[in-house]
């Protein structure tokens, strides 16, 4: 093997993205709370003694709204799952190890998306 071709992240730099990961499910895991409230929220307004045409719009704009938030608390959940699952490669010392190539991924690619198991060029294969 080469010198210069890295088989994993150093420790040093693991931890680096150890807390940036641990940076960012904190605030997807304020995002899903905020998400939720806002779901239990019963979004009655005030608005018991309006026409019927438009308490019936209304209800059904809260049962969309209610889908869309659902959708996305659904979609906040398996981020912070992913989030977690790349602190458990960091813990194994696999992180950043592209799953199809074996190699590193770049760490620009990390920084911007922390939980990615596939290289650029893995990802292009895909296509």
């Amino acid at each position: 093997m080469a010198a210069d071709i890295k088989e994993r992240y150093s420790d040093a730099e693991l931890e680096e993205f150890r807390v940036l990961i641990q940076q960012k499910i904190d605030k997807a895991q304020k995002d899903l709370d905020l998400i939720k409230s806002a779901y239990m929220n019963d979004g009655n307004n005030g608005t018991d003694d309006t026409s019927p045409t438009f308490k019936a719009f209304e209800e059904g704009s809260e049962t969309m709204s209610k889908e869309a938030n659902s959708a996305l608390a659904i979609r906040q959940e398996k981020f912070i799952r992913d989030l977690k699952n790349a602190l458990n490669r960091i813990q194994n010392k696999t992180y950043g190890i592209c799953r199809v190539t074996g190699k590193l991924i770049n760490k620009e690619r990390l920084k911007l998306v922390p939980h990615a198991t596939l290289s650029i060029e893995a990802k292009n294969m895909q296509k």
